[in-house]
């Protein structure tokens, strides 16, 4: 996406993802019906990697297209300049009109100072410095996407643990908190809730995810994981994480209520 306009190579690879939805398919059923790992459908559908010329003529044959996909992405994506094939996440949230973001253990990318995402990228000494100071560019440039004119409607529900481990240190943590004050009391698009520790035990413990409204009347879900996201557009997936969510917002504090609590919890990080 570039100036706010979905290139025609996004444009393909969310057709895509219908094509396959509207024939009531899995990932794995049709990685299966044109021969390619489930990895490979995903790794296209959440454009981690263009399709190349092979994959678009099975996926055709399957889907009995007629041959559309290869003469869009002949005739159509090759109009792109760049061709700038966008990760997952970074492409469904640009397009999304609300977005319902759960997480558990994490500040959420888009709002993290960049303490605490060097702090997250270097725990564990796992990645070289050059990849940190890489991701590090990269996460604080997708925040530009919450200044946009086209920023989706964001309803995001922390759990309070999130705001209690410390990652990067006092200062990290203090200044992060009082960052998400200032997001919640602040932006026009962005509300954010917080489950309290005194809360027992509810079904947003399971995992982060997120829910994305597309401007088409599609909904995907999002779940990160330890080696890569993966995207979700199943109707009983989306059900079971919309029941989810539901029990989660129901057991958090109401806004001004969770922002008197990230204002606390930053005082107690001074």
């Amino acid at each position: 996406m570039a100036d706010g306009q979905m290139t025609a190579a996004a444009f393909l690879v969310a057709e895509l993802r219908r094509a396959r939805a509207r024939r009531g398919w899995s990932q794995d059923e049709l990685a299966k019906a044109v021969n390619y790992s489930p990895s490979m459908v995903s790794a296209v559908e959440l454009g981690q990697q263009p399709p190349t010329a092979k994959y678009l003529e099975l996926l055709d044959r399957a889907l009995d297209t007629g041959g559309l996909f290869s003469r869009m992405s002949t005739e159509l994506v090759s109009l792109d300049r760049a061709q700038p094939w966008l990760r997952g996440w970074q492409t469904i949230f640009a397009q999304a009109r609300t977005v319902r973001w759960y997480e558990p253990c994490y500040v959420p990318g888009l709002f993290q100072t960049e303490a605490y995402a060097r702090a997250v990228f270097e725990a564990g000494n796992l990645l070289a410095p050059e990849e940190v100071d890489r991701r590090l560019v990269d996460r604080m440039n997708r925040q530009d996407v919450l200044r946009g004119e086209s920023a989706p409607q964001m309803v995001v529900v922390l759990d309070e643990a999130v705001l209690r481990r410390r990652v990067g240190g006092r200062k990290a943590m203090h200044d992060q908190a009082l960052h998400l004050a200032s997001i919640a009391t602040s932006h026009p698009r962005v509300r954010l809730h917080v489950v309290p520790r005194s809360a027992e035990e509810y079904p947003g413990l399971g995992g982060q995810f997120a829910l994305a409204a597309l401007p088409d009347g599609t909904e995907v879900a999002y779940l990160e994981c330890q080696v890569r996201g993966q995207e979700l557009d199943q109707p009983k997936d989306l059900q079971r994480l919309q029941r989810v969510w539901e029990a989660t917002l129901g057991e958090a504090l109401p806004p001004q209520a969770s922002i008197e609590l990230i204002s606390e919890v930053a005082e107690s990080w001074s």
